[in-house]
């Protein structure tokens, strides 16, 4: 059931939460330094990081 937007039921207790920090926050350039591409080790994988030609990041196993 759809309700109007100014009819919406109130939200359950359960789901209102305190506010969480932001997380950190880096800007692609210092991450990428120059490059097109870097690599980024987690959990005993690695993750290749692209900056595409349409200025788009790719993230991929």
């Amino acid at each position: 059931m759809a309700f109007p937007p100014s009819n919406l039921p109130p939200l359950p207790a359960s789901v209102h939460r305190t506010p969480v920090p932001p997380g950190l926050e880096l800007d692609s350039r210092e991450l990428m330094r120059g490059t097109r591409e870097v690599l980024i080790r987690h959990g005993g994988q690695v993750y290749r990081l692209r900056h595409t030609r349409n200025d788009k990041l790719i993230l991929v196993k």
